[in-house]
């Protein structure tokens, strides 16, 4: 089945369970949902004459029309492109010039910025307006057909040339992503807090951003007829989600671990109604991992994966984090699981080879949830997916029983609160300032985000951390901005002249 018969079918098995609840309101029931997304795709193919297989982008935090966006989006056959609401405006207009998108859902408060980068073509609407609510005015319109492998989603990630890439994932990708979310990332289990059975994924809480991990996960509680649940900050207050998870019980989320350290340091006791705090995005320190295990007991399970593979290439569950009534060893906990059901993932070296077990090499996979390829990026898809494998760039070690730990990322992404900062993208930005000689970025560790930026800097002329930290603000999304500054007189090369930035990262 397609995402869009998905919600169909939920709406006719389960028409007046609760779909999306803002706050502790219920917002819709699936036959109200069902009934905006075949409205909403009338209007899609009628009002802006879109056809199967156009773009339409969606730039908003999150928010209780998210859902309906996506299934009217599908409904009409059409591709959704949601993006990081949080982005620089430059990168708005690369992604809506890159997909050709006739069309963008916005928020008010984004209204303005994405007005003034959107190319000529790209009509504009504000979510929750009157000419928002008149899209939904006019009749249901039928279910548009789509096969599997039609373009769904198209998730754009951080790219390492400061261009992010378009990874293009079907029906498929993304039905495979949802059915290992029930298999692999959070099944149900005899200690789960509210048991299992039919109502076991009963409400997911949208804390992160509905652009990637959380909306992703969406999917698999639209197939479930589970309700969603939208904060009323629509963001990540700790008060509130506390507050959140005690009234709809059986609550589970995605979160980044900078969010599940704020969580655990919060003075209140753990919430009854939590059942599963899926994490990832970025790595979770043993002694963090320790901690909100003490806090929150067997509710943490931990996911890696990329854009190319959504949310599926290994899983460490809460069965694994915690047996026998204790944690587990911390070589576990450090890791990030074992492959997910549908795919086959192992480490290889520089020719491609197999690594035995405790060797470091580069993570590779094959299986139905790896993308199409990347949007209108041959080039790209061919470095990426090679023999119908896809090479992520990570690097890692399995143990003897199947259990992945992450040593380094070979692209050198940084990843600060689960955003991923490219490095490169930021140096290009520095080396345009006129008293900046050479500059190399990298990753720092940080107690809250995991990892924060560092600019380490050759300057040419007088120039200061704050007068930087400026020109950062008018070129990149402010979570991209250096948190640090470090002069030095030189970099440290090799003799061919390649910055080495582990010197740079070695004390003294």
């Amino acid at each position: 089945m397609t995402q869009a018969a998905h919600l169909v079918h939920a709406a006719e098995t389960m028409p007046d369970a609760p779909a999306v609840a803002h706050g502790t309101d219920i917002h819709l029931t699936y036959a109200g949902l069902a009934s905006r997304a075949a409205r909403l795709a009338g209007a899609l193919r009628t009002a802006f004459g879109l056809q199967e297989g156009d773009r339409v982008a969606i730039i908003t935090p999150n928010c209780v029309q998210y859902l309906e966006l996506l299934g009217g989006i599908w409904h009409a056959g059409l591709i959704a492109v949601p993006v990081n609401a949080k982005l620089h405006p430059k990168e708005y207009a690369h992604i809506l010039r890159d997909v050709d998108a006739p069309l963008c859902f916005t928020s008010r408060g984004l209204s303005a910025d994405i007005r003034a980068v959107a190319p000529d073509g790209c009509a504009l609407r504000v979510i929750g307006d009157a000419a928002y609510e008149d899209l939904f005015s006019g009749p249901e319109a039928p279910l548009t057909a789509r096969t599997l492998d039609d373009i769904a989603w198209i998730f754009y990630t951080s790219g390492t040339t400061g261009l992010p890439k378009g990874a293009c994932l079907t029906h498929q990708n993304l039905g495979v992503m949802c059915r290992c979310y029930f298999e692999d990332v959070d099944p149900p289990r005899a200690d789960a807090p509210h048991g299992d059975g039919p109502s076991f994924w009963r409400a997911i809480l949208h804390a992160a951003p509905m652009s990637h991990g959380s909306g992703l996960y969406a999917l698999a509680y639209v197939m479930k007829g589970g309700v969603h649940i939208i904060p009323s900050s629509e963001g990540f207050d700790p008060d509130e989600i506390f507050d959140l998870i005690e009234a709809w019980p059986g609550t589970a989320f995605f979160a980044a671990p900078t969010m599940v350290r704020r969580l655990t340091a919060h003075p209140r006791q753990a919430p009854k109604g939590l059942r599963t705090i899926t994490y990832g995005g970025g790595p979770m320190h043993v002694e963090d991992c320790l901690a909100a295990l003490d806090k929150f007991g067997p509710c943490l399970s931990q996911l890696y994966g990329q854009g190319e593979s959504p949310m599926t290439i290994t899983a460490l569950n809460a069965e694994a984090h915690f047996s026998g009534g204790k944690p587990a060893a911390r070589a576990r906990l450090g890791s990030v699981g074992t492959a997910q059901s549908a795919v086959e993932v192992r480490t290889v070296d520089a020719t491609g080879a197999p690594c035995p077990p405790g060797e470091i090499g580069e993570i590779i996979l094959r299986g139905d949830s790896v993308m199409q390829g990347y949007w209108n990026n041959p080039e790209a898809t061919a470095e990426t997916i090679k023999d119908g494998w896809l090479y992520t760039g990570d690097m890692g070690s399995f143990d003897g029983v199947g259990y992945l730990t992450l040593k380094d990322r070979s692209k050198d992404v940084i990843i600060s609160g689960g955003q991923n900062i490219y490095p490169r993208e930021v140096e290009e930005v520095l080396l345009a300032h006129p008293n900046v000689a050479e500059v190399a970025v990298l990753g720092r560790p940080d107690a809250e985000w995991g990892e924060s930026v560092e600019a380490v800097i050759v300057k040419e002329g007088a120039v200061s951390g704050e007068s930087l930290d400026a020109f950062c603000l008018e070129h990149l999304a402010r979570f991209k901005r250096p948190k640090h500054y470090r002069f030095v007189e030189a970099l440290p090369k090799n003799n061919t002249g390649k910055v080495l930035k582990r010197a740079l990262r070695e004390p003294g």
